[in-house]
């Protein structure tokens, strides 16, 4: 996805190719060592949402950066999620999917963290770290600021237009049965015929 939006097989995507790579594996490493951390012990379902939260965090970077601002930005990524989706636990936050904490907080620091890593070398601009100043990082920080009042207000839009209209949650006694029974008539696993 990344490494094709080069439209080449080039060095620009071989770059982009690389630096998802390894901003995922790292963002796999950073949300895992908090888990070790805070909970004295990693978890599969960490891992997967680290290497997810860093793949969102390097998409917008991955062609702007180099391996060492792929590093980085993963390991972030990692490590902020993580973070993020504890806070949504201490909000109360109806969010099953941890959208809020993986996707929003790992779009917003992999396009700020843009501003401090961006290289010409790769493809960009040079960014602060990179002897170009802050106006890059100020560009970024305007960017996710625009997007995400955007995205609020068509997104609160539209959900206020389906909650006139079929409703934005199932009855409780269809979340109690489950989706999968009440609203596709079938389940997803067959616990009934367990085989020996």
């Amino acid at each position: 996805f990344n490494a094709g939006s080069a439209l080449a097989a080039n060095n620009l995507s071989a770059h982009a190719f690389v630096n998802t790579n390894t901003a995922a594996a790292m963002a796999l490493l950073g949300w895992i060592a908090v888990e070790k951390v805070r909970n004295k012990k990693s978890t599969t379902i960490g891992a997967v949402s680290g290497a997810v939260a860093g793949l969102v965090a390097i998409t917008p970077a991955c062609g702007f950066v180099n391996l060492f601002g792929a590093t980085i930005i993963g390991l972030a990524a990692g490590v902020l999620c993580c973070l993020a989706v504890g806070v949504k636990f201490r909000l109360k936050v109806d969010d099953s999917l941890d959208v809020l904490a993986v996707h929003f907080v790992g779009g917003v620091s992999g396009a700020l963290l843009i501003g401090l890593f961006g290289t010409a070398a790769i493809g960009g601009k040079d960014a602060l770290f990179y002897g170009g100043g802050a106006g890059l990082f100020g560009h970024e920080a305007l960017a996710v600021v625009s997007v995400a009042i955007y995205s609020f207000v068509v997104s609160a839009l539209i959900a206020l237009a389906i909650k006139k209209t079929v409703g934005l949650r199932v009855s409780e006694e269809n979340e109690e049965i489950g989706l999968d029974l009440s609203q596709h008539g079938e389940s997803a696993y067959d616990f009934a015929h367990e085989t020996s």
